[in-house]
Formats: C-alpha cells, structure tokens, sequence
C-alpha cells in the first residue's frame, strides 16, 4: 500500500496532481497542490533540487566503489550523457549520498553473531595537493563474522582509546547479541571493552569476552576481518593517499561501507551481508536508488 502524500506545508492529505514539472536534465516531474492551502509542490524522492538525474547519479556512485576513480566517470560521463559533470561534482555527490545512506543504514538493527572482530589499518592521507606531506591515520573497523557485514567503521587520525570507543559504541548500538569481542594485541582494547560493555565486579570479568588474538604468540589470523581488509585495500589502494581532510576520508569509507554490506555480494555468501544482518529487503537491481529513497530527508 502507497504512503498517502501529504502537503508540505500544511501537512494535509486532500493533494491533488498539477501538470508536469519540466527540467532541464531529469525530464519531466509530476507536480501536486493542496486543496486547503493551494500549496504548489513536487515530492522529494532523495533527489530534491538536484540537476541531474537520479541514475546518472547513482550510476556514478556505483562506477566509484567499483573501482572506477572520479577523472575516468567524468569521462565515461562525457562519452554517454550529454550535459557531463565535473570529476569534484561527482565527488561531492558522493560526500552527499554516503552521508544521507549511512543515516539510514546506520539506524537499522542487526541480527549479527555473538562474536565481533575489531581492528585497525593504517593509512597515509596526504596532507595538502600542492604542498604534500604524509599525516599517518587509521582505519578502525568491526565485522560480524557470521554475515560478514561491517557493522562500524571510522576513518581517525590516530587508533586512540577514545576513537576505538567511539566504534565500539556503534557496535554496542546495533547489535544486542555481541558476547565476544575479538581483537589484536593492541593495549587500549581491554579498557575501552569495559568502559562500553561494563565490568562485573561480582563475578570480576567483563560483560563480554575480550577474545585477544596476537600472532607473534601463536595465535591465528581473523580471517573475516582480514578477508575485508583485502576489499578496502584493493579499492583504496589507488586513491593515492586518500588527498584531503579527515572527514572527506571518513566519508568515502562510509561509502564503501554501504557498498560492502548493500551493493555487493560477498563471494562466500553469494548473496549481500545485509541479507543476513538485518530485516530489509532491497528489490531493485539498482540498490544505490532505492537505498536513496529511503534515506531521503536524512541529511
């Protein structure tokens, strides 16, 4: 069943359809007015006062996380549309759509196992275009092994105890399952475990086990983690230092996220991880689109 539509402005439901709006690049869109207050308007489907087209634009968003850098879409762009879009638009249309999606996406509850695998990969942004330099930062990310969805994830300048806490809170968020918590040898973990989960001083342990796993003393790899690791890499690894600010990188990782657990399917799985993660169902084939819609108003 349909949402009824409802008037912007007054908040109404007696709407009517009024003629067609035309625009330049997106065709033609159905306009609608109030029959109480004569309020005039179009509907905002993620794409409200946008110039182009909603597939040109997820189109793009799709050839990014595939590996595709911004210069070769503008290209591509400028061999099969007609009105081509600059490779810093299609950035910024990136920027855009990762930031509406994630608040969507990151609201919705998970069905992950009981163990979570938390690490960290370091990376050198370059500081400045012209000028360069290196600023060392971090990559600090979380998988459900069972669904292999990335359940957190976040681009920091340093893997300090204060922004692994702020990962694993995401974490704790999403998921009422989490009983295990594994990581490498890294100090602030066990701390910051307690300071999230809390500490049973009854029984003088943690509210979740703290499954610490250093290879140097004969422990394994955490294949899944690792596993996604090896996905960031491949696609990051050209990005050339991920050029810009902090948060600039934050939010192509947030994108990637959406693209690693919606768009994508998992080779082992053969099927997306939010299949399993969660209780959304995506029909379209262009999931970029349909995850907009959903999203829209989030930004």
């Amino acid at each position: 069943m349909e949402k009824a539509i409802k008037c912007q402005q007054c908040g109404k439901e007696h709407i009517k359809k009024d003629g067609l709006r035309k625009t330049g690049n997106r065709g033609l869109i159905q306009r609608y007015k109030c029959a109480d207050c004569s309020h005039r308007f179009v509907l905002d489907e993620g794409f409200y006062r946008m110039r182009n087209s909603p597939q040109k634009i997820t189109l793009c968003l799709d050839l990014f996380y595939r590996g595709v850098s911004t210069r070769k879409v503008q290209e591509h762009l400028q061999a099969f549309y007609p009105h081509n879009s600059d490779h810093s638009t299609i950035l910024r249309w990136l920027w855009k759509y990762a930031r509406q999606i994630s608040g969507f996406t990151d609201s919705l509850k998970l069905n992950t196992g009981e163990e979570i695998q938390m690490d960290e990969v370091e990376y050198h942004r370059r500081k400045h275009h012209i000028r360069g330099g290196l600023d060392k930062n971090w990559l600090i990310d979380s998988i459900d092994p069972d669904t292999k969805f990335m359940v957190a994830a976040e681009f920091a300048k340093s893997r300090s105890a204060d922004k692994i806490k702020r990962v694993m809170e995401q974490v704790k968020a999403k998921s009422d399952n989490v009983r295990m918590i594994t990581t490498d040898g890294l100090q602030a973990y066990p701390r910051v475990i307690k300071r999230v989960f809390g500490y049973n001083n009854k029984l003088r342990q943690h509210n979740v086990l703290h499954n610490k796993v250093v290879v140097s003393d004969g422990g394994s790899f955490n294949y899944p983690i690792e596993r996604m690791h090896n996905s960031i890499r491949a696609r990051t690894k050209t990005m050339r230092g991920f050029h810009g600010s902090v948060e600039s990188a934050n939010l192509i990782i947030k994108g990637y996220e959406i693209y690693y657990n919606f768009i994508t399917k998992h080779q082992s799985l053969n099927k997306c991880p939010y299949e399993l993660a969660t209780d959304l169902t995506l029909s379209s084939p262009n999931k970029w689109l349909e995850l907009i819609q959903m999203s829209k108003g989030r930004i």
